[in-house]
């Protein structure tokens, strides 16, 4: 399983965040206290909005802890909302194009987790993208598909119904063929919002837990920092929004199972 990091508030170095504490992503990457694998060494990247709409992209096969670029970015980076994520490959291959995050137009997604069985199910996950989105497929892993399947189902209007519609659907297409569970820990981003998503099949998602201070929330895999304290679980089943105004809401995030029509909206 991987490891993951988002920050909205007001602007700061990424290396205040990513770097320097104690417990931080990059020192994640060598030891995760919260997963099953605890190196995280198949590769790594960021994603940052600036001055532009679009956010800015960086990622790379090196592990972050010897990824010197990555480090001399985030010394020279500030930003108010960025997604930073390290890899332990489930599936896909160990190259750019399956790490994290990805990104099309404004969005940006990162996911920790796994839609079980992915080997059998690949095909048909992949046929839930539409024809428009299908050629920004780049990678093999199962994060890039649902990234753009639920681009296929409005996840730039309305992210929360896009990704319980294109989950529902692939727990359709799992419920044939794999008695693996999806799981899905996740952070999606339009320069503006925030949602983090904690979900599983099984009622065992990865760890996500969330710290508001002011107007900045920062969401992680594991907390980081000297004050654990501050730092709150968010509850499986859940997602999370924050704004660029610093508001906060948590409601459930529930999926059911939906026979797949197999039609997806053309984006």
């Amino acid at each position: 399983m991987c490891r993951l990091l988002a920050y909205s508030g007001t602007p700061l170095f990424l290396e205040d965040l990513l770097i320097r504490p104690e417990g931080s992503l990059v020192s994640q990457s060598m030891a995760a206290r919260e997963a099953r694998t605890v190196v995280n060494g198949d590769g790594c990247g960021l994603g940052w909005y600036g001055e532009r709409l679009e956010p800015g992209l960086y990622r790379g096969i090196l592990p972050a802890w010897s990824d010197a670029n990555l480090t001399s970015l985030c010394r020279q980076i500030r930003s108010g909302l960025f997604l930073a994520h390290v890899r332990a490959a489930t599936s896909g291959g160990v190259s750019t194009s399956n790490c994290h995050p990805f990104a099309h137009g404004q969005q940006l997604f990162m996911h920790n987790g796994q839609i079980g069985g992915y080997a059998g199910l690949r095909r048909r996950v992949e046929a839930m993208i539409s024809d428009a989105l299908y050629p920004s497929r780049k990678g093999t892993c199962d994060s890039e598909a649902i990234f753009l399947a639920a681009l296929s189902r409005g996840l730039e209007s309305d992210p929360v119904a896009a990704f319980r519609q294109t989950l529902s659907e692939i727990e359709a297409l799992r419920g044939f063929a794999s008695e693996e569970p999806v799981r899905f820990a996740a952070v999606h981003s339009d320069g503006e919002r925030l949602f983090a998503f904690r979900w599983a099949s099984d009622d065992r998602p990865p760890s996500l837990y969330a710290r508001v201070e002011g107007d900045s929330v920062l969401v992680a895999s594991e907390p980081c920092g000297t004050n654990p304290q501050g730092w709150q679980a968010i509850p499986p089943g859940s997602v999370l929004e924050a704004d660029r105004s610093g508001r906060v809401f948590l409601r459930p995030f529930a999926v059911d199972a939906a026979p797949s029509s197999g039609a997806v909206r053309a984006a």
